[in-house]
Parts: C-alpha cells; sequence; structure tokens
C-alpha cells in the first residue's frame, strides 16, 4: 500500500507539471515501460515463479546449506544477464523505440531514445533487487520487500519538485529518468543487507551444476515466455496506441497506474503469500492437491472481496478517482473524463486479471510453468486482434474521436483476461479438484458495489464543481462505507471476520 500510495502522488507530481496532452510525458512514459516490464517480469514473475518454489522446498526441508548455494548460483545468474540486457538496451535503444512506439516521429521520437538510454542501467538494478525481492518472500518477509519501492518513488518525486519548475518539459523528462536510476539504486541498497542477514551460507557464483539450479533454470524460460507474454501484452497495448492523437500514452499509462492499484495491493499481495506457502506443502498428491484448495478457495474469496468493489468504482466512478489523483496544474478537468473511459475499459478484466495470478500461483507451486504459458499466448494473442479492432478501427466504424480508441484497447484486453482465466481454473480443477467461488457469494459482492456506487453517485450530483480532492474524499469515503455495512448485513464472513479484528484491537 505504501509503495503504491507514493507511485499515485509520484503521477500526481507528474501530471501538474506535464498534464495530459504533452509530447514529452508520451515519450516519458512509453520509455518508463522498459524498467517497469523489467522489475515485473523478474520481480513478480520469473523469480516468483521459477526460484521461490525451489528455494522455499529447501528451506521447508532446513537444508541452509544447499538453499544458500541456489540464492548465490542465481544472484550470479541474473547479475550476468542484467549486465547483458543494459549494454543491449543502451546500444539498441533506436530499435526498442521503434517496436515499441511506432507512431512516434520526429523529436517525440528523438526523446522517448535519450530517455531509454537513461533508464536502462536503473533497469539493471532493478532486476538484482528482484532477487532481493524473491529471497525475503521466501523467507516470509513481505514488508521491506515492498516497501522498497517507496524510496524509488520519494527521488522521483523530489527530482520533478526540485527541476520542475526550472527546466523545459523535455529536459525535465531527461531530469526524471536519471532520478530513476538513482531510486532503483536506492530501492536495491534497502533490501540487501537483510537478505545478506537471512542466507548465512550465501555463495554468489556461476554454479549451474546443482539440481536445484538446474530445476530453476528449466523452468526459467517457460516461466519468463509466460510472465513475459502478460507484460508485452501491456506493451501492445502502448504500441497501439502510439499512433493515436498526442494524450493517448500517457492517458493509458495515467489509467493504468490506478488500475494497477487494486492488481497489486489484492491480487499480488494475496499470491506472493501464497505461493510459498503452496510451494511448501508436502505429503502425497492427495494431500498437497487438498492443501493447494485449501489456500485457492480463501485466496480467491479474499481477493474478489476487494476487487469487485474497485472495479465498480472504475466504472461508475472513474472521473472523480482520475480527478482527485491527477486534477492540478496542466492536468484539467476533461483530462479526468478521458482517464475515466480509459479505466473504464480496464474494469471490465480487472476480476479476472487477479484472480488469473493466484491461479497461476497454483500451477507454479505444482512445478508446472508451462500450462499458464499456453494459455498467457492466447491471452495476447486475443489483446493484440481485439486491440487493433477496437483501437485503431472501431472509432471511424461508429463514428467517434479516434482518440479514444485507447478506452476500447483496455476493454478488449478484459476480454481478453476472462479467456485466459477460463482456461486456468478449468484445466486447474481438473488437476486437483473443485475450486473457484460461489455464484451467490459474487452476485452479493456486486449487487453491495452497485448500491454503493448508486450513493456516492448522488454525492457527486449534490457536490457540483467542488474541488476534486474533496469531491474524492467524500464520495470515495461513502462509497467504501455503504460497502462493508451492505457487505456486512449481506453475511459476508470477510467483513465478519475484518469487523472482528478490528474490535478485538480496540480491547
Amino acid at each position: 500500500m505504501l509503495s503504491r500510495i507514493l507511485g499515485l502522488v509520484r503521477q500526481r507530481v507528474f501530471s501538474h507539471y506535464f498534464g495530459l496532452r504533452s509530447d514529452s510525458a508520451d515519450a516519458f512514459n512509453q520509455a518508463f515501460r522498459i524498467p517497469n516490464f523489467l522489475q515485473n517480469l523478474f520481480g513478480e514473475g520469473v523469480l516468483s515463479a521459477s526460484f521461490i518454489p525451489a528455494y522455499s522446498r529447501l528451506l521447508a526441508e532446513g537444508d541452509e546449506e544447499e538453499a544458500g548455494r541456489l540464492a548465490g548460483s542465481i544472484a550470479a545468474i541474473l547479475a550476468l544477464t542484467a549486465s547483458v540486457v543494459v549494454l543491449a538496451g543502451v546500444l539498441a535503444a533506436p530499435l526498442f523505440i521503434g517496436v515499441i512506439a511506432p507512431g512516434f516521429h520526429g523529436a517525440k521520437r528523438d526523446l522517448a531514445i535519450r530517455i531509454v538510454r537513461v533508464l536502462f542501467p536503473g533497469a539493471g538494478l532493478l532486476v538484482m533487487s528482484a532477487w532481493c525481492l524473491g529471497v525475503l518472500n521466501s523467507h516470509r518477509k513481505f514488508f521491506l520487500s515492498y516497501v522498497a519501492p517507496v524510496g524509488w518513488n520519494l527521488v522521483m518525486i523530489g527530482t520533478l519538485i526540485g527541476f520542475g519548475g526550472r527546466l523545459a518539459e523535455p529536459q525535465l523528462a531527461i531530469a526524471l529518468a536519471w532520478g530513476s536510476v538513482g531510486g532503483s539504486a536506492v530501492q536495491f541498497l534497502a533490501q540487501a543487507p537483510n537478505v545478506l542477514r537471512l542466507v548465512r551460507r550465501l555463495r554468489v557464483r556461476l554454479d549451474t551444476q546443482s539440481a536445484h539450479v538446474r530445476e530453476v533454470l528449466r523452468n526459467f524460460v517457460p516461466v519468463f515466455l509466460s510472465r513475459g507474454v502478460v507484460q508485452i501484452s501491456a506493451f501492445i497495448d502502448a504500441m497501439l496506441a502510439s499512433p493515436l492523437p498526442t494524450g493517448a500514452v500517457t492517458g493509458l499509462a495515467n489509467a493504468q497506474t490506478l488500475y494497477t492499484l487494486p492488481v497489486s495491493l489484492f491480487g499480488m499481495s494475496v499470491s506472493a503469500a501464497e505461493l510459498p506457502a503452496m510451494s511448501s506443502a508436502l505429503g502425497g498428491e492427495a494431500e498437497v492437491a487438498a492443501a493447494l484448495r485449501g489456500r485457492l478457495d480463501i485466496g480467491l474469496r479474499r481477493i474478489a472481496f476487494l476487487i469487485v468493489p474497485s472495479a465498480m468504482a472504475f466504472l461508475a466512478l472513474g472521473d472523480i478517482i482520475a480527478g482527485a489523483v491527477f486534477q492540478t496544474g496542466k492536468f484539467e478537468r476533461q483530462d479526468a473524463t478521458y482517464v475515466w473511459g480509459i479505466l473504464a475499459g480496464s474494469a471490465v478484466g480487472l476480476l479476472a486479471s487477479t484472480l488469473g495470478r493466484l491461479y497461476s500461483s497454483a500451477y507454479y507451486a505444482l512445478r508446472d510453468t508451462r500450462t499458464p504459458l499456453r494459455f498467457a499466448i492466447i491471452r495476447v494473442a486475443l489483446t493484440t486482434a481485439l486491440g487493433y479492432v477496437a483501437a485503431l478501427e472501431l472509432p471511424g466504424w461508429i463514428g467517434v474521436d479516434t482518440r479514444w480508441g485507447v478506452a476500447g484497447l483496455t476493454a478488449s484486453a478484459g476480454v481478453a483476461g476472462w479467456v485466459e482465466f477460463t482456461l486456468l481454473r478449468r484445466t486447474l480443477n481438473r488437476r486437483i479438484g473443485t475450486t473457484g467461488l460461489r455464484a451467490g457469494f459474487t452476485a452479493r459482492l456486486w449487487a453491495a458495489a452497485a448500491v454503493s456506487a448508486g450513493l456516492a453517485w448522488l454525492i457527486k450530483i449534490a457536490a457540483g464543481m467542488a474541488h476534486p480532492v474533496l469531491l474524492g474524499a467524500g464520495a470515495l469515503s461513502i462509497y467504501g462505507a455503504a460497502y462493508l455495512g451492505l457487505t456486512y448485513l449481506l453475511g459476508i464472513e470477510e467483513t465478519h471476520d475484518g469487523w472482528k479484528r478490528l474490535s478485538r484491537m480496540k480491547r
């Protein structure tokens, strides 16, 4: 939560100085996808799915010697890989921009290339930070690994405030890229001392002979492709947005900042906490399957309880949310409405994406990395085909401004997310038994969220042209309180358990 809130603050300060309709903002946001891609891919993808299961199993068996050898070998392999990636990124920056931003030309393209070359060394540091996250999570130390990005965000916020009033937009974008590199170093150094303390038998060397190292490397490629194609899906969205009018790329980035907040807080956090536990399950096939079913069902309920109201808020109250977070300086009211349209499209697949991540973690706990890969490829193929039609063709067919094509882009990605989720659940249920959410439980959540959104709309109408932050605080507070109250009255177990915990804390 701390990390994501600081990310919102960073994006708000960015919006203050750049606004929405800015070539420099588009160039930075497109280039900034590269370090984000590598961090998400290695931190929440490859290491979580290939390294953590093997390392957690060694810890559960009490083999500290082999665990230290495995952690050190993976650190050495990642350091070598990161060095090659950084060098290739700096040298091939024009090619990268040609691929991820085919709609950029002239000064806008040149600026994006300069920013990419600055950002790549920081991306290498984020890869090593991801290794720290994998070790800490395996030891059930979640706080530091997820709060470390706070330092990254603080450095970038400081850079914006320090130089925002003194530099023109292109120069400010380059300065912010250097701030990102400094923040990446802070993020890595904040975690490294604790990793060294936890892994007492750490030996950093290129050792590929260990059976456990070979297991991680065998899983690395399919997991890399599986998580990679999901990350590439976001790149495809940005690629399809780049030919659209100025502001489409930045609007998409702003919407994704909001969209990924509940995904991270409620989806990735539950999945990250459950993966080591599921990977540590010991016993026969029936015992492991029973343990996985129990953990999956609990995790799915927790995610749905928090994601359903998030999706409803994005769909019905997206202008209030975007205005409260971004409307300042050069970012105007109509810009918030534009981001709302993109955000509403994202709401279509929000629940499927977060539930699907937990199902993928169950596959990885079973050492099955290929099944999620197949379904991820299907998702990306659908995202590409549907996104092209929705973003570049559909606006002309129905006679709307082409800048709204980006809203169709996010909606089509949501449809693809539902297809992937359905395939993941059906195949896993055949393997370990029936899992999933009951229809009555989900229906009660949606009903509570819809009624709560209606009450928030009344606040919005009554408030008129109130300051966006005050409007957001009032309407969203009513929305949240109403949702909790209604789910309590409807007998939702998660609300009752939360109230009991709160009562015990007060006593």
